[in-house]
């Protein structure tokens, strides 16, 4: 291994003060996280210690600048106990996708895999088994040059964090469409997972949640007409028999969770499109009585159905989706390939070794 990972453990484990019977999203965090650092061109000191705090110069860039990225991701358990992960190849890809658009540099694939696996190894007992929960995985990367002034960055930051969590979404979803403010633009960071494309949501996110709304759907920045996305899913519609998402461009993300939903409706015979999607053609469908329904999906969220869409002041409240729909079934099969309860005809799932002498 070119990039060898030193390892501190704690002498004391957090794990039996979790109440894995009410877990809430990002309220509690494993035992250890991993850390490498990018300095004289190449990345150095991978290493896993104790979850804590971090110390940084208060010039650090990504502070002023936002140059920082992130990933999502989950761990969960067979049923015989061993850990596994789910495409944890995509996230370590689009991860360099996005370092490459913020002028930051390429993460080792040997890098994020060994981190993940040792770590997952090391914090297995923070997996969840209750059905709907999974540990969350945070891989993210940010600037550490301390210099306030616009320049190339030079240094850089690669962590790993994990937090054992329960459903994101606990009933279906309601969403105010966006006709003010505006996520991405054409030829933007869309694409990327950027802090900032969040940091940009959160005033919107406030506003419609004043209003009795859980999450915005986000339009084109130039005509307020195509659709994209919402704040924590990509987006799905069902019309005429038909399921219909956005096609991925530079403004929306290209969701991991999406495309297995894509490959799994396929799979099992749904016909689904993938295209240029107009706020209008939704709203006359609605009207018409050819909306069926609508979800999202997401890696926190999985499958979240959406409840109602409010445009333009007035609420389009869709059919309960069917626990007998396509789209449920999906949902269960997708569960079972996670945690190894059916069979994955596509490779999704990557088991952890766990080493007993390490752990």
């Amino acid at each position: 291994m070119n990039y060898p990972i030193s390892i501190e453990k704690v002498s004391y484990s957090r794990v039996h003060e979790v109440d894995f019977d009410n877990l809430l999203f990002g309220h509690s965090y494993g035992d250890h996280m991993f850390i490498a650092d990018y300095y004289d061109g190449d990345w150095r000191d991978c290493r896993i210690v104790p979850y804590g705090d971090i110390s940084l110069s208060p010039a650090t860039t990504f502070i002023h600048y936002g140059q920082s990225i992130f990933e999502g991701m989950k761990a969960y358990k067979a049923p015989d106990g061993t850990p596994q992960l789910f495409r944890p190849e995509r996230n370590q890809e689009r991860l360099n996708i996005s370092a490459r658009r913020m002028a930051m540099p390429d993460l080792p694939k040997e890098i994020f895999m060994e981190g993940l696996n040792k770590l997952i190894e090391l914090d297995h007992a923070w997996i969840p088994t209750k059905e709907h929960c999974s540990l969350y995985v945070r891989p993210f990367m940010f600037a550490t040059d301390d210099y306030i002034g616009i320049k190339p960055t030079q240094n850089f930051r690669f962590m790993i964090i994990t937090s054992p969590a329960g459903a994101y979404y606990s009933k279906p979803v309601r969403v105010k469409v966006a006709d003010k403010y505006v996520r991405a633009f054409s030829g933007g960071t869309g694409f990327a997972k950027a802090a900032g494309n969040y940091a940009a949501t959160f005033l919107p996110m406030k506003e419609a949640r004043e209003q009795g709304y859980d999450q915005v759907l986000w339009l084109d920045g130039r005509d307020f007409k195509y659709v994209q996305e919402i704040g924590t899913m990509n987006i799905f519609f069902i019309m005429d028999d038909t399921i219909v998402t956005p096609k991925v461009n530079d403004s929306l993300l290209d969701g991991i969770t999406r495309d297995s939903v894509i490959q799994l409706l396929k799979h099992l015979g749904a016909k689904v499109e993938e295209r240029e999607l107009t706020i209008d053609e939704i709203v006359t469908a609605y009207r018409e009585g050819k909306l069926e329904g609508s979800f999202g999906t997401g890696t926190a969220a999985t499958i979240a159905p959406v409840a109602t869409y409010n445009y333009k002041g007035e609420d389009l409240d869709l059919p309960e989706l069917s626990q007998d729909s396509i789209i449920y079934k999906v949902k269960s099969e997708l569960e079972a390939i996670k945690t190894s309860k059916t069979e994955d005809p596509f490779g999704w799932v990557k088991k952890v070794k766990v080493d007993t002498e390490v752990v």
